[in-house]
């Protein structure tokens, strides 16, 4: 999947990423300002999430739930991190063995803990209203 979109038109875009993903571990990339947390926003409402989605930039990741409680998709924000100890130090492994959603910006800098079939989501900043989003499955 690679297309072009007006950010008028992401809910559309996060229906159909998580219609095409065929797991629940989803990396995203992009350079500052690419859309990656808009993004994540956008999912986390597409899935039904009892919560309004932010960012976790200073606590690294924020915690979702369904309807019931039930933890539902848990975003991780890597920006900050000097390396990837302070990831296992959050317990960023067992968010992984979870059955939650994982949503993961700036997944390069925990490279060597991502679980090798994770999606990969390039997200390109065209111009202000516009982006590019490219879908990579391994």
């Amino acid at each position: 999947m690679k297309t072009t979109f007006q950010l008028s038109e992401i809910s559309e875009v996060a229906k159909t990423l998580l219609a095409s993903v065929p797991n629940k571990t989803i990396c995203l990339y992009g350079e500052m300002g690419a859309g990656k947390t808009t993004l994540v926003k956008q999912l986390i409402h597409q899935l039904g999430a009892a919560d309004i989605a932010n960012s976790p930039t200073f606590g690294l990741v924020n915690e979702y739930h369904d309807n019931k409680g039930k933890p539902l998709a848990y975003h991780f924000d890597f920006y900050r991190l000097n390396d990837e100890m302070e990831a296992l130090d959050i317990g960023f492994e067992d968010y992984l063995n979870s059955d939650a959603w994982l949503f993961i910006e700036w997944p390069e800098k925990v490279k060597s803990l991502l679980p090798n079939d994770a999606v990969s989501v390039l997200l390109y900043f065209i111009d202000e209203n516009t982006r590019s989003i490219e879908l990579n499955v391994s």
